[in-house]
């Protein structure tokens, strides 16, 4: 079995992304699968999660990955069409119903937002540029959350979570978050030459630093200051976490020409692959998944393969 075979063989979200960008399928063939995602498969086991009350996990956010937040997350990346009758009915209860009153307030700081319906967003950049990356995919009003990121960029040209409490540096993990949230708004009718702007800043802040570099001593930077995995070891879904992967596919979605400073992280992603040319899941944040769409850590991993083989073209490595 080839490598694109093994793909296929798997859930409509997998199939339709490799027909797109892997096969060259006809346009006809790739929409065609990718509406199969509300209907079939892991797509309609999340759909049918969400609560009466708009939720997913009862909350707007919590630490378990199975909330509001994180399930619109997984659904933007397994490709749910937002024009689909299934997207509008669960987005329109999100929408209408969910808050910020949903989370573990033990662990939140600050209550002014508590009430915020959920696509206007709360406090923090990492979070917020989740929200406005789900929201401006799935056709919401997201341009409150915009300008307050617009605000919030630092003079090194990302973002930091922890700029509230004085922090002057940004952060990759809350930059990345940033920048696919302003691509996503681009994308849907948001593009305006202050949006652009910043983006291409935060953009320069990871393509300066070669991806995982320091950009002061030119030293790998091994993992976050909190103490997450290496930045060098791929995960899916990384949430609110950076890795050289997830830097390398924004980059591409973005449309930017690769030249030498990416050049060393597509040599890592390329020597990850395996002798059956799968790459695995060396990456498992903890929490528990409302929908399992992998083999488990360690396992090859057609998440990971997917968005590696598409680094590699868009590389030309």
């Amino acid at each position: 079995m080839t490598v694109i075979d093994w793909l296929l063989d798997s859930d409509p979200s997998i199939r339709w992304q490799v027909l797109r960008d892997l096969t060259g399928a006809p346009a006809k063939e790739v929409a065609a699968e990718r509406a199969t995602v509300a209907t079939e498969g892991w797509g309609a086991r999340l759909l049918g999660l969400q609560g009466a009350d708009g939720s997913w996990g009862g909350a707007a956010w919590n630490r378990g990955w199975s909330s509001t937040m994180h399930v619109l997350m997984l659904l933007r990346d397994l490709g749910l069409d937002p024009a689909s009758d299934q997207a509008r009915r669960a987005v329109g209860l999100v929408r209408d119903r969910v808050t910020w009153r949903g989370w573990d307030g033990t662990t939140w700081r600050g209550l002014e937002w508590g009430g915020n319906p959920f696509f206007t967003g709360e406090v923090e950049p990492c979070i917020n540029g989740q929200v406005a990356a789900v929201g401006a995919y799935f056709g919401q009003d997201v341009r409150g959350i915009v300008d307050r990121l617009l605000g919030e960029q630092l003079s090194d040209g990302g973002w930091n979570c922890e700029a509230a409490n004085g922090s002057t540096r940004s952060s990759f993990n809350t930059t990345i978050c940033v920048l696919e949230a302003l691509l996503e708004y681009e994308r849907t009718g948001g593009r305006t030459p202050e949006v652009t702007a910043a983006r291409l800043r935060g953009q320069e802040y990871l393509l300066e630093r070669r991806l995982f570099r320091r950009r002061s001593t030119g030293e790998v930077i091994a993992r976050d200051r909190k103490g997450g995995a290496s930045w060098a070891r791929f995960a899916f879904p990384t949430w609110w976490h950076y890795d050289v992967l997830r830097g390398l596919e924004y980059l591409r979605s973005a449309g930017v020409t690769p030249d030498e400073r990416v050049a060393e992280a597509v040599e890592l992603v390329a020597s990850k692959r395996d002798e059956n040319g799968r790459w695995p899941l060396e990456t498992r944040y903890p929490g528990v998944m409302p929908v399992e769409i992998d083999e488990g850590e360690g396992r090859p991993s057609r998440w990971n393969t997917l968005r590696a083989l598409r680094v590699l073209r868009w590389s030309g490595a």
